[in-house]
């Protein structure tokens, strides 16, 4: 019995060297990337979208393999910061594969609501943008139609629930889509930018 305790007490430190450089690797990487986020979100609180952008992409990069609901999490926030910070056609382009992916994956119906919602919006201020540029009709119309059909599929999500606030705001987000698209360009230069 005492030599099966003095074995185990002796093997003791290897187990956690090994466990130090197989799983608890992955679990430093972890800190590290919850230290990024925390970083990030903070700089996009302040206002400060670039900064937490980057953060993001710091985070994405460090964050181990197998993690794919939170990298799905990171790229949603990391878009949202982009469309805040002069790079909106990055963060259209990415949100359009994340929504693509959690249509296909089907697990997480809140985040998927909130891709939509955050590409919806990148696609309005697509639209606008182009139509500020006076680019032709033909450009920018597949935008906005794809805008106000997500907003529509959001407000009649929200329909069917609880959530009376979320079923307004949809509202609201498609009546903005279809003014958009209806607004003679002379009106659209009067207007200030929207934000979010």
């Amino acid at each position: 019995m005492r030599k099966a305790l003095l074995a185990l007490w002796i093997l003791l430190p290897v187990g956690g060297w090994a466990y130090h450089e197989g799983p608890g690797q992955d679990r430093l990487r972890l800190d590290a990337v919850d230290g990024l986020v925390a970083t990030a979100h903070a700089a996009a609180i302040a206002g400060d979208h670039a900064t937490a952008a980057g953060k993001y992409d710091e985070a994405l990069a460090k964050l181990p393999s197998g993690n794919d609901p939170i990298a799905r999490a990171m790229r949603l926030e990391r878009a949202k910061a982009w469309m805040q910070s002069e790079k909106l056609p990055d963060a259209r382009a990415d949100l359009e594969r994340l929504v693509g992916e959690l249509e296909k994956d089907g697990t997480d119906a809140t985040m998927l609501a909130g891709a939509r919602r955050s590409l919806a919006n990148a696609r309005y201020y697509f639209t606008w943008l182009m139509r500020l540029e006076g680019l032709p009709r033909e450009t920018w119309e597949p935008e906005i139609d794809g805008s106000r059909q997500l907003y529509r599929l959001l407000a009649e999500a929200s329909a069917g629930g609880d959530d009376q606030k979320a079923l307004r705001r949809s509202e609201q987000d498609l009546e903005a889509a279809i003014l958009l698209e209806r607004l003679a360009l002379s009106d659209l230069q009067g207007l200030p930018l929207p934000s979010q």
